[in-house]
């Protein structure tokens, strides 16, 4: 199939589709607490990771971004972050995601939600790479053969001594930062509200 058959993805309907799953989950974050009681240093424990978490995939976004600037759909990207996993960002994005759920303290809330996010993000990344390995051919094969999606492979790491980036792009990206960043008052919000019983809650492991 030619490269002109097939077109990168539609970046504003992957936006809009991360819009959407964001909405379902906004009842369950409300209106649910966890079926068991954590108390004093576990629970605080708990949010602490979470938070580091979410910091950690903030960060991990930027490092993704300054290895693939504005090249992305212009060369097949197997350093930093890239040599690890295809999707890095989607990785990072997962992350934040997960350590948000640990913030608000329901393991089944934190999984529901890391599993959809996932599965959207998975999906998006199987139809961007439709675009990739038809613009490039056996090089991108070869690159996924030996490289995982999404879940990381940290053995086969690499780098090169010297990375150049785009701070326009860099710039762009900052405010999809600002969103994730976004999740350490929203969780602390939440958690205030539903301890002084202005939230209605149901228990949820």
């Amino acid at each position: 199939m030619s490269s002109s058959a097939i077109l990168p993805a539609n970046q504003k309907r992957r936006i809009n589709t991360l819009r959407v799953v964001m909405l379902v989950m906004i009842p369950l974050v409300l209106f649910t607490r966890p079926g068991l009681p954590l108390y004093g240093g576990l629970m605080d424990f708990i949010e602490s990771v979470g938070m580091l978490l979410v910091i950690g995939g903030v960060l991990g976004r930027f490092w993704s971004i300054l290895y693939i600037g504005s090249r992305k759909n212009a060369l097949v990207m197997r350093d930093g972050p890239y040599s690890i996993c295809r999707h890095p960002l989607y990785l990072f994005s997962t992350i934040s995601v997960f350590g948000f759920g640990l913030m608000l303290g329901s393991l089944v809330l934190t999984m529901v939600m890391t599993a959809l996010i996932f599965y959207v993000l998975n999906d998006i990344a199987s139809k961007e790479e439709q675009f990739l390995r038809s613009e490039f051919g056996p090089a991108y094969e070869e690159y996924a053969a030996v490289t995982p999606r999404i879940m990381p492979k940290f053995s086969q790491f690499s780098s090169p001594a010297t990375v150049t980036f785009d701070t326009g792009t860099l710039r762009r990206n900052f405010f999809d930062a600002l969103v994730f960043l976004s999740l350490l008052p929203i969780g602390e919000m939440t958690e205030h509200f539903k301890d002084i019983g202005a939230l209605p809650t149901f228990p949820l492991f």
